[in-house]
């Protein structure tokens, strides 16, 4: 099933955190937050300025982002779960290298 985006929102699927702390201790599902971290999987055109240009997004299929902690709406697609959310939401693209 394909989902596409509209304006200047983004589908977004949630990346998996680490199940150890830094000391080696195991974090059970019970303790551990939803990860703020996630990977872009769709984009809209864009946003509509006020004189009703399309201004492109600056986040790209694939980019690595985080966002904030309440950040979109969580969507099931077939089996998978992604979250919604607008562009604004998106606080940061990290960098792979």
């Amino acid at each position: 099933m394909n989902i596409r985006p509209l304006h200047d929102r983004v589908i977004v699927r949630r990346l998996e955190e680490e199940r150890k702390s830094a000391g080696g201790i195991v974090i059970p599902d019970t303790a551990k937050e939803k990860p703020i971290q996630g990977e872009i999987v769709a984009v809209g055109k864009g946003k509509i300025l006020e004189n009703g240009e399309i201004r492109p997004l600056d986040v790209k299929v694939g980019d690595k982002v985080l966002f904030g902690k309440y950040a979109g709406t969580e969507v099931k697609v077939g089996a998978e779960e992604l979250l919604v959310m607008r562009e604004e939401d998106v606080v940061a693209v990290i960098d792979g290298k």
